[in-house]
C-alpha cells in the first residue's frame, strides 16, 4: 500500500513557520509569517503533486488540499 505523500505547514517553535515534507526533520522552507509559508508551500505541494497540510499555533490541522495526481478522478 502506497503512502500519500505531503507537505506541513507547521509552527517554529523558534518563532515563524515551516514548509516540511512529512518525515522529514528539516524544513523545506522557513518564513516569518503563516501566510507567506502558506503561499509557499502551496507551490512546493502543486509542483511536486503532494498533498498540503496547513497547520495552526497549536499544531492542530486547520485545513488540506490535494494536489495529487491521481490516475481516477471522482465522478461528479
Amino acid at each position: 500500500m502506497s503512502k500519500q505523500k505531503s507537505h506541513h505547514v507547521v509552527p517554529n517553535s523558534d518563532g515563524g513557520w515551516d514548509v516540511k515534507k512529512a518525515g522529514s526533520e528539516r524544513a523545506s522552507k522557513h518564513y516569518d509569517k503563516k501566510q507567506e509559508a502558506v503561499d509557499g508551500g502551496r507551490e512546493i505541494s502543486q509542483n511536486q503533486h503532494t498533498e498540503f497540510v496547513i497547520h495552526g499555533k497549536n499544531g492542530k490541522i486547520h485545513q488540506k488540499d490535494s494536489h495529487g495526481n491521481y490516475p481516477c478522478p471522482p465522478k461528479g
